[in-house]
């Protein structure tokens, strides 16, 4: 009879262990993956959530307009690719991909598909072509253009803006899924204007049609002259809003919070052809907003 007790008290300490092992429990009740919540009853651990985001993407592609070109980083009315911030090779710019994937890297699986002049209604083309290389973030910047026109009656609506940029990233999420956009912001033009009209160069070379909406008349400052440059300042504005509502929508999308925009250009990352553009300095720092964006743990 004791030997019956003893051998039924034994499997009950089987089945009890078997049970509390099942629940995850251990001796101290403490916090392994199935430890008791409040209520005292076992809780089964919570899987992360999976992060749609990849802060070491293996392969760029760049599009965009002419700051992405490296327009007048090197010489007077010339792109400069290799000092672009997105995907340039100079050791001193130390762009996006550089950073990414090395230098070895970053020449061959980096492309870039930006072109001076382009405004949003010619992302599509540049997507598309990005989209064969299937690149695993694409680099976005463009907008200035849009606002940069001959007059300020000839900027790009809003609402076209916000619909070419729909269609974009639409068209690039049809062809890859899964491929990361980063969003730059629209610079601030105002602050370039009055940065670049100190020096006398820069505002000969504006007088080519270089964003005349804004610079033309460089020294005027009666109240037409004011509203006019306000009113392009306004619409760059909202451009940005439309970029930063429109990537709110795709998972795979970061907006660079304005960072761009409220970056303050000095004359050192001005190129010293135009006084408008970004120098290789510029540059730099324009990749360096960008890395800093790219690899953060939360937009």
């Amino acid at each position: 009879m004791r030997f019956r007790r003893h051998r039924a008290r034994t499997a009950l300490a089987v089945v009890t262990a078997a049970v509390l092992g099942a629940a995850g429990c251990d001796a101290g009740g403490g916090d392994s993956a199935g430890a008791h919540g409040k209520s005292g009853t076992a809780t089964a651990a919570k899987p992360s959530p999976t992060q749609a985001w990849d802060r070491s993407p293996s392969s760029v592609a760049a599009v965009g307009d002419s700051i992405t070109r490296g327009f007048d980083a090197c010489t007077v009315l010339s792109d400069c690719p290799e000092v672009s911030w997105a995907t340039g090779s100079e050791a001193s710019v130390d762009s996006v991909a550089v950073r990414l994937l090395g230098a070895a890297g970053a020449a061959e699986r980096s492309w870039n598909y930006a072109e001076t002049g382009a405004r949003m209604a010619d992302l599509p083309a540049q997507i598309g072509r990005a989209a064969v290389r299937k690149p695993q973030l694409v680099t976005v910047m463009v907008g200035a253009n849009d606002a940069c026109r001959a007059s300020t009656s000839a900027m790009t609506s809003v609402a076209d803006f916000r619909t070419e940029f729909e269609d974009s990233l639409k068209s690039l999420r049809r062809a890859l899924p899964k491929t990361q956009v980063y969003v730059a912001s629209v610079p601030n033009l105002k602050r370039l204007w009055s940065q670049g009209r100190t020096n006398p160069l820069g505002k000969e070379v504006w007088k080519l049609g270089i964003c005349p909406s804004m610079l033309a008349d460089a020294d005027a400052l009666d109240s037409a002259a004011t509203a006019r440059r306000d009113t392009v300042q306004d619409r760059v504005e909202a451009y940005n809003k439309v970029l930063e509502q429109v990537c709110a929508t795709d998972e795979r999308c970061r907006f660079d919070g304005d960072a761009v925009y409220d970056y303050r250009f000095g004359t050192d990352q001005l190129s010293h052809w135009d006084w408008f553009h970004p120098s290789k300095d510029g540059q730099a720092q324009l990749a360096a907003i960008a890395y800093q964006r790219i690899t953060a743990r939360q937009p």
